[in-house]
C-alpha cells in the first residue's frame, strides 16, 4: 500500500509541475499589456516601462517562472498587479466560497444519484429504469446556464421560495448561506446526476448477473442480504472513481454557475483576473485549483485502493 501511495504522490507532483508550466506559459501568451491594463489607456510609455520593471514583467519568462514557483512553494503568492493586495487575501475567500458550494452540491448529488442508479439497476428494463435514465441523460445534456435559468424562473420568480443570488450578506448564519447556495447547488447536482447514476446502474446490473451473486442465492441467503453484501459492495467500486472525477469538476468547474448566480467564488475570480491581465492572481488561482483537484483525486485513489486490493497490488508492481 505504501508503494501505491508513493506512486500516486509522484504522479501528482509531475502533474502539478506540468500544470504550472502550461498555466504560466498561457498567461504569458494572453493578449494585451499588463501595464496598460493596470495604469489605463492614457499611461505614457515611460510609465508603463517603469511599471513593468517594478513588477518584474520585463525579465525573461524562465526567470519569472522560477521566481514565481519558488514563492508558490514557500506559500508566498506575491501581490496583485491590479490592486497591489496580497494574492492570498484575494483568493482565500473565493476558494472558501467555492468549497462551500461544491460541498453542498456533493451532499445533494452523490446520495441521490447513487440511489437512483441502484433503483434503476435493480429494476433494469422497467418503467422506473427508463424514467431515471431518461431524466439523467436529459439533465446531463442540458448546459448549466439553461438549468440555472429554469431553476431561477421556477423557484425565485414564480414561487418566490429562494433568492436569485447566491451571495449572502456579511455575517449571515449557516441556514441563510445554505438557502442562498441551494439553487446553484441543485443546478450542479442535476448536471452530474445522470453520469453518476448511469455508472452505478451499470455496476449493479453487472453485479446482479455475476457468479458470486448466483452462488449467494443458491446458498439460500435472503434477497436484501445478497444485495447489501454482494451486489452493492462490488457495484459501487466503479462509482467511487466516477464520484472522485466529478468532485474535481465541482471544485474547478464552477465558473458558469458562479457567474449566473453572482457568486464570488474562485471560478469568477479567475475570470475577472484574466480580464484585468492580473497574471499573479490568475496563475495562483489556476495552480491552487490544480492542487485542490489533485488532492481530491489522490484521496479517491487511496480510498479506491483500500477497497479494491486488485487495483492496489496491480499498480504497485
Amino acid at each position: 500500500m505504501l508503494r501505491y501511495i508513493l506512486k500516486r504522490l509522484g504522479l501528482a507532483a509531475i502533474t502539478l509541475f506540468l500544470l504550472s508550466v502550461i498555466v504560466f506559459g498561457l498567461s504569458q501568451l494572453l493578449p494585451g499589456n499588463v501595464a496598460r491594463a493596470v495604469l489605463g489607456q492614457f499611461a505614457t510609455q515611460e510609465a508603463m516601462d517603469s511599471f513593468n520593471h517594478q513588477v518584474g514583467a520585463d525579465r525573461p519568462a524562465i526567470v519569472q517562472y522560477l521566481d514565481y514557483m519558488r514563492g508558490f512553494v514557500q506559500g508566498d503568492l506575491g501581490l496583485s498587479l491590479a490592486s497591489e493586495a496580497p494574492v492570498w487575501s484575494i483568493l482565500e475567500p473565493a476558494i472558501i466560497n467555492s468549497l462551500k458550494l461544491a460541498a453542498l452540491a456533493f451532499v445533494i448529488v452523490v446520495p441521490l444519484s447513487i440511489l437512483g442508479g441502484i433503483a434503476a439497476g435493480l429494476r433494469a428494463d422497467t418503467g422506473s429504469d427508463r424514467s431515471i435514465t431518461i431524466f439523467g441523460l436529459s439533465m446531463s445534456a442540458m448546459p448549466e446556464f439553461v438549468t440555472g435559468i429554469i431553476l431561477i424562473l421556477v423557484f425565485t420568480i414564480w414561487l418566490g421560495w429562494l433568492p436569485v443570488t447566491a451571495q449572502w450578506d456579511e455575517g449571515a448564519g449557516p441556514g441563510t448561506q445554505i438557502k442562498h447556495l441551494l439553487l446553484p447547488s441543485v443546478c450542479l447536482a442535476l448536471v452530474l446526476f445522470g453520469y453518476i447514476a448511469r455508472i452505478t446502474r451499470a455496476g449493479v446490473i453487472e453485479a446482479v448477473d455475476a457468479d458470486y451473486t448466483r452462488t449467494a442465492y443458491l446458498k439460500g441467503l435472503p434477497t436484501h442480504t445478497v444485495i447489501r453484501r454482494h451486489v452493492l459492495r462490488n457495484a459501487l467500486l466503479p462509482t467511487l472513481a466516477v464520484v472522485a472525477t466529478q468532485t474535481s469538476y465541482l471544485v474547478g468547474g464552477l465558473l458558469i454557475v458562479e457567474q449566473l448566480f453572482n457568486y464570488q467564488g474562485i471560478g469568477l475570480q479567475i475570470y475577472l483576473s484574466a480580464q484585468q491581465k492580473d497574471f499573479t492572481v490568475l496563475t495562483s488561482g489556476l495552480l491552487l485549483l490544480g492542487v485542490l483537484v489533485l488532492i481530491v483525486t489522490l484521496v479517491a485513489d487511496i480510498v479506491y485502493g483500500l477497497l479494491n486490493p486488485r487495483i492496489r497490488f496491480g499498480s504497485a508492481e
